[in-house]
């Protein structure tokens, strides 16, 4: 940027013949031209606002040293109240406050309105230069905002990978519940079937002790049986060996039987007719004599027998 409009201070002259300045302000007026001379400019404007004439030449001035005192805002203030000096200057150094502020749109409009007045070499310089600076500036907005855009991009892409990784995650969830559940009912279900082995064998056992101890309840009787058995057999052969001339005697009555029934049919008439005998005997006295039945031939009496 070329340089601004600098007012002539010849202007203290001019404050002096058209305004009656007084000895005060003359002194103040050197004051402020020595500060801005020795570049303290804002001590410059100070003293210049300090006047309490006011003219376009006074503002202009005091923007003059607000602006070589980087203060930009206050020097626009002052330039904008300096209505009445050279107009071109007046917005050349608007637009030059404005430039350095970086607010390259006024700045463009205070140029154009300088040159629209006259056209000089220092403000079509800084015009061009304001729209290049504009330009790099869009250029650089744009730069920044497709950066921003891409940054923003990436993070939506992050986030969309940290839900999708988050959605996975969470199935994989789901998956690992529904193998831990299913497997936590493989589980019961196997407690369940060993306990229901558990308790059939214990009943089993249980059954098997109740039929081994019926067994040995039946060993057991049987057993005593067998002893019983045995005492009584031998109280029966005690008995037996006591009785066995009496069953003698009982195989003998045996043995007569056996003879009886092999008798023939000649003797079964006559055992048939002793029976009607003796039960017609039954009904009548006995007789004193009694022949023996069952043979034809009479007994011969022996000559020895005695009539008794």
């Amino acid at each position: 940027m070329r340089k601004y409009r600098k007012w002539l201070w010849f202007t203290v002259i001019f404050l002096f013949t058209s305004l009656q300045a007084g000895i005060t302000d003359f002194k103040t007026i050197e004051a402020s031209k020595e500060a801005y001379d020795a570049k303290a400019y804002a001590k410059s404007a100070a003293l210049l606002s300090g006047l309490e004439t006011q003219s376009p030449q006074k503002e202009y001035n005091i923007g003059n040293a607000y602006y070589k005192a980087k203060k930009y805002d206050a020097a626009i203030k002052a330039y904008e109240k300096a209505e009445g000096i050279d107009e071109s200057r007046r917005q050349h150094n608007l637009g030059n406050s404005y430039f350095r502020k970086k607010a390259w749109d006024k700045a463009i409009e205070h140029y154009e309105k300088a040159l629209k007045i006259k056209e000089d070499k220092d403000t079509r310089f800084n015009l061009e230069l304001a729209k290049k600076m504009k330009k790099k500036q869009e250029e650089k907005k744009k730069q920044q905002q497709k950066q921003q855009n891409k940054k923003n991009d990436q993070k939506k892409k992050e986030n969309k990978k940290q839900q999708d990784q988050k959605k996975q995650n969470q199935k994989k969830q789901q998956e690992q519940n529904k193998q831990n559940k299913e497997q936590n009912k493989k589980q019961d279900q196997q407690k369940k079937q060993d306990r229901n082995k558990n308790q059939n064998r214990q009943k089993q056992n249980e059954q098997k002790k109740k039929k081994d101890q019926k067994q040995q309840k039946k060993q057991d009787k049987k057993g005593k049986e067998n002893q019983n058995k045995k005492g009584d057999k031998k109280e029966s052969d005690s008995k037996k060996e006591k009785q066995k001339p009496e069953e003698k005697k009982g195989e003998k009555a045996s043995a007569g039987v056996q003879k009886q029934k092999h008798m023939s049919k000649e003797e079964k008439l006559k055992a048939q007719e002793l029976k009607r005998l003796l039960k017609k005997m039954g009904q009548k006295k006995t007789p004193t004599m009694i022949y023996q039945m069952g043979n034809s031939k009479k007994a011969k009496r022996s000559e020895d027998a005695k009539p008794w």
